[in-house]
């Protein structure tokens, strides 16, 4: 079984939303679809990783995006920090950068006689962090409490990151000469991941005919900005999980804990970010409750990369044992009746 993406087209087909007069009238899955419509018009990425990186957003979470250098793995993420808007920060990261690159710094002002923090990139709603597995695990780490608090401690006080916080991260393949393997403690913060594929021929063709095809970017302009995308996250929140939907996510989890080949399974933490994935999908639906599709469409991009298989290296072969074998648990794993 393969996993799919969102289907967003089918929003307009489908009931309204029955508890949507508790959120705002502006706060609807219409403002996903359009930012959907425009990426996939404007760059050459396919629907399903498009669909993929908005019901990350809407869900709350933070995407990892691995492949090959020149596929368009950074466009998409300045094209989505673009449509919603806020404050936007790119890091390149390399083996020679330091925590305080990212976290910011504590300087000594000869005005006021006292130490002032000056903020880093992390201090944005949308961070691009660019060829992630480049920097050394220290680096990588700094990112692990921003990741998961929305605040970061420097020099013994905490300071609290803007929301909407969304980090988009891109690596290459751990075979490629200059990278780093994520720890497992990082790979587990984000809640979702995917490949990105080659083009397809003809929108490569495409590409190459367009006679803005340099700057794509020119092509998206913000649809929401940061008030609306935390409506719409707080929306998300609001979507029913069922006892018996929550029984199954959580026996699809726990078979990853005990699945042959597997050293460590899926953790606690991935059952939270499959069932809030669930939700952002019901939610783009037009649905307030989360049906067993929703956990099924996206178990192998939330639950893949969280596993660590026995006698495994790093690399592309061992993701793709990954997304194996959550297809199989997920088709050998009894459904309940919606």
């Amino acid at each position: 079984m393969t996993a799919t993406a969102p289907t967003f087209e089918s929003v307009a087909t489908v009931p309204a939303m029955p508890h949507a007069e508790s959120v705002a009238t502006s706060v609807t899955p219409d403002a996903l679809v359009r930012i959907a419509d425009m990426l996939e018009s404007a760059l050459s990425s396919s629907r399903e990783v498009i669909d993929l990186v908005i019901t990350t957003f809407a869900a709350g979470g933070h995407l990892l995006l691995e492949d090959v250098p020149g596929v368009g793995k950074t466009t998409l993420a300045r094209a989505m920090s673009q449509a919603i808007g806020g404050v936007a920060s790119r890091i390149q990261f390399t083996p020679d950068l330091l925590p305080s690159d990212l976290t910011g710094v504590s300087i000594y002002s000869q005005d006021s006689h006292d130490f002032e923090f000056h903020p880093g990139p992390l201090f944005a709603n949308i961070v691009i962090a660019d060829e992630i597995n480049r920097a050394n695990p220290k680096t990588q780490s700094a990112m692990l409490e921003a990741m998961n608090e929305g605040q970061i401690s420097v020099d013994g006080h905490s300071h609290s990151l803007p929301n909407p916080y969304f980090v988009i991260a891109t690596q290459n393949p751990i075979e490629l000469e200059g990278t780093y393997p994520l720890p497992e403690a990082q790979l587990d913060r984000f809640m979702a991941c995917t490949g990105f594929g080659y083009p397809s021929a003809k929108a490569e063709a495409a590409m190459l005919t367009s006679a803005d095809w340099s700057n794509p970017l020119d092509r998206v302009s913000q649809v929401c900005g940061a008030h609306e995308a935390n409506a719409i996250r707080e929306a998300v929140r609001k979507v029913a999980v069922a006892k018996t939907v929550a029984d199954y996510l959580v026996s699809i989890t726990r078979a990853t804990r005990e699945h042959e080949g597997v050293r460590f399974g899926a953790s606690p933490r991935a059952s939270l970010h499959l069932a809030a994935m669930a939700r952002a999908r019901a939610y783009i639906a037009g649905r307030d409750y989360v049906l067993p599709d929703d956990v099924q469409a996206l178990a192998e991009p939330v639950l893949a990369h969280r596993l660590v298989l026995d006698d495994a290296g790093f690399g592309s072969g061992d993701m793709n044992r990954a997304r194996q074998i959550i297809a199989d648990i997920v088709s050998g794993t009894p459904a309940p009746r919606a």
